[in-house]
């Protein structure tokens, strides 16, 4: 279903969504749209808002599981506004986001469904679960010359690292800034307000919740990686927008000539690599 506009689809269809939690997927560009929203549904999302420009054309298997609303994401702010007005709109509903050619994979994602890990989440007194981005890119840049290939794909399996975050002069408790792959190895071309790695990407909607420019919430308690008590589980999106980013933008693809060093590693498109590696935990998840 096609929705003019995001006030459109929240005056007219809020109705129609289905119970569970609901994946918005901001597609900045026309790259790996359909994989990106077949990826999500695989996990079990029931509801897909697909913001993103018109001339989008998803394939007609997956666009009766979706509602395709025209959001130019190109717009300052088009992110926070969008994602806040659904909040406002949808108290109480858990949420999945990202971008195109990003995919969500969490502990035992191939046997679990994402409403597993809601409940699983609600029933630990959790209302987030903190994401890390962890770049994809292609080994061959010459045949795929935006970074781009889900055949391809290798992700950095070392040099992760992790800072305690402040605000304000204060120091924030279980809250930290991660960092790492292309963000950190490339970091000259990269705006230092965007080379962190971490997201909320899972989370909870509730009255007066905002989300913030830079992928944290006003509600602190929201950007912690765990509760006080134990470790809680957390999950990876797994992107190739950081590589898109960098062999697209001409002040660094002339740079570029590889993605790869010496702890680049094919990605398998399975959780437990993810896992073995220590990119995600499943906490106290059976």
């Amino acid at each position: 279903m096609h929705h003019d506009s995001l006030q459109d689809f929240l005056s007219t269809s809020l109705t129609r969504l289905s119970p569970g939690p609901i994946g918005v997927l901001l597609m900045e560009d026309l790259s790996e749209t359909n994989s990106t929203i077949h990826h999500h549904i695989r996990l079990g999302l029931q509801n897909i808002l697909v913001l993103g420009p018109q001339e989008l054309k998803i394939k007609p298997e997956l666009q009766d599981k979706t509602h395709h609303i025209t959001c130019d994401l190109s717009a300052p702010n088009a992110m926070e506004t969008a994602i806040n007005s659904l909040i406002a709109a949808l108290p109480d509903r858990w949420f999945y986001y990202g971008y195109n050619a990003e995919y969500l994979f969490y502990p035992f994602c191939e046997s679990r469904s994402i409403g597993e890990v809601t409940n699983f989440a609600t029933e630990e007194r959790r209302a987030s679960i903190l994401t890390y981005v962890i770049d994809l890119y292609a080994d061959d840049l010459t045949a795929h010359p935006n970074g781009v290939s889900l055949n391809d794909a290798h992700l950095d399996k070392s040099g992760y690292y992790a800072t305690t975050r402040h605000r304000d002069g204060d120091h924030l408790d279980r809250q930290l800034d991660m960092f790492g792959a292309l963000r950190w190895r490339f970091e000259e071309h990269i705006a230092q307000e965007r080379r962190k790695i971490d997201r909320i990407g899972l989370f909870r909607a509730q009255k007066g919740l905002e989300i913030r420019a830079d992928h944290t919430f006003n509600q602190e308690e929201y950007n912690t990686y765990s509760c006080p008590w134990h470790h809680n589980l957390t999950a990876a999106i797994c992107s190739f927008r950081a590589a898109k980013s960098l062999k697209t933008n001409p002040g660094s693809s002339a740079d570029i000539e590889s993605f790869t060093w010496h702890n680049s590693e094919k990605f398998s498109w399975r959780s437990q690599q993810l896992l073995d590696i220590g990119l995600m935990e499943p906490g106290q998840w059976f």
